[in-house]
């Protein structure tokens, strides 16, 4: 049986690896010259950490990642709003870990056989009885994997009158510091901080790098002033936001508005499936876009071996 999955992000690599793991020949499509990320940290929930030991490398992002210890949520001025019992969720629930983007994919990539992997190509239309016709000529497949993001060239094929992608209202920033000492003492917990119409969060990474998001209610497609308007914005509030900023470089700043996909009523149609932010994009409140796409990735796989299988 044979699977072409489009897109070679997070959601394409996972499915691709569960996949060959349960006896399938795999065709990874992605439309980049190279099979890179560009980004920053991420948050992996225990259901992500769960999703990666299904598909054999838990134990590799582990080593690649950071253990969260303590976590909280604070006020512009530093006071305490809340904070989350760290110990009480591991027991329950499992480990919460903190990766640069760029590793997980390192991991994930290195699993998938490299003959699997075909970078430079386009998807251009996908059908529901399992051909793809892209930058390369066309092909053939008994199941396609739509794992194209947000903009989902997939989705668009299969359900052409769904929803266009919504826009939730703000926007985000994301950026990686070099390490950065608050009173002689590195950062170690995860915080995030409220403000009015913004929100400001910071968690170190294993190397002592610090991954630091923003966000704010903003007009879609406003450019924002980029670094230098994040130190603006973010200059009275507590230590050490200014200081991270401070040492951030201008160019390590991304800048994005945020946007969620109205749900379908399905996602398979035929010999297709859609995965991840092709799926379900959903804004990043709760750190879940990455731990879903994983999950999808192992659920797809278990389902194809499961009672009437590929049907």
């Amino acid at each position: 049986m044979k699977a072409i999955i489009a897109g070679g992000g997070i959601g394409g690599l996972a499915a691709a690896l569960a996949l060959v793991r349960h006896g399938w020949d795999v065709e990874v499509l992605e439309r980049a010259p190279a099979f890179a990320e560009v980004g920053a940290g991420l948050s992996l929930w225990p259901n992500g950490l769960r999703a990666l030991d299904a598909l054999g490398v838990g134990a590799q992002v582990r080593g690649r990642a950071r253990l969260e210890g303590q976590a909280g949520i604070q006020d512009a001025a530093g006071r305490w709003i809340s904070r989350t019992d760290t110990a009480a969720l591991e027991r329950r629930f499992g480990s919460v870990a903190m990766i640069h983007r760029a590793d997980l994919l390192e991991v994930l990539r290195g699993a998938v056989p490299a003959d699997s992997l075909r970078h430079g190509v386009t998807v251009r239309h996908v059908s529901s009885a399992g051909t793809v016709a892209h930058s390369g000529g066309e092909s053939r497949a008994d199941l396609i994997v739509g794992a194209d993001g947000i903009r989902s060239v997939v989705r668009a094929s299969i359900w052409p009158d769904a929803a266009e992608p919504r826009y939730a209202g703000y926007t985000a920033w994301r950026l990686v510091t070099p390490p950065v000492q608050v009173d002689g003492t590195v950062l170690a917990d995860t915080v995030e901080s409220w403000g009015s119409g913004e929100r400001f969060g910071y968690s170190p990474l294993p190397d002592g790098r610090v991954y630091c998001f923003a966000v704010a209610n903003a007009r879609e497609g406003d450019p924002g002033q980029g670094l230098a308007g994040l130190r603006a914005r973010f200059s009275g509030w507590h230590r050490p936001i200014p200081a991270l900023l401070d040492a951030a470089a201008p160019d390590a700043v991304l800048h994005d508005d945020l946007y969620e996909l109205p749900p379908l009523r399905t996602y398979t149609a035929g010999q297709v499936v859609l995965i991840g932010d092709a799926a379900h994009a959903m804004t990043p409140n709760l750190g879940q876009g990455a731990c879903q796409a994983l999950e999808d990735a192992v659920v797809l796989a278990a389902s194809l071996d499961g009672p009437g299988g590929l049907a």
